[in-house]
């Protein structure tokens, strides 16, 4: 059965909407915050710049 959430993201991927969970983006050897762009070692969990933390 469909959560609420699972329609959600349908309706907004049937409107051109990106849904998927966002993470680490990554640049050589580092990951870069996809909030703010801040870069960080490998091994960060949280980013240092915004606060941002990956779901």
């Amino acid at each position: 059965m469909a959560t609420a959430n699972d329609i959600f993201d349908e309706f907004l991927t049937d409107r051109g909407h990106e849904t998927e969970t966002p993470s680490w983006e990554e640049d050589y050897n580092k990951k870069r915050c996809p909030e703010c762009g801040g870069l960080h070692d490998t091994s960060a969990v949280e980013c240092s710049v915004c606060g941002w933390v990956p779901n």
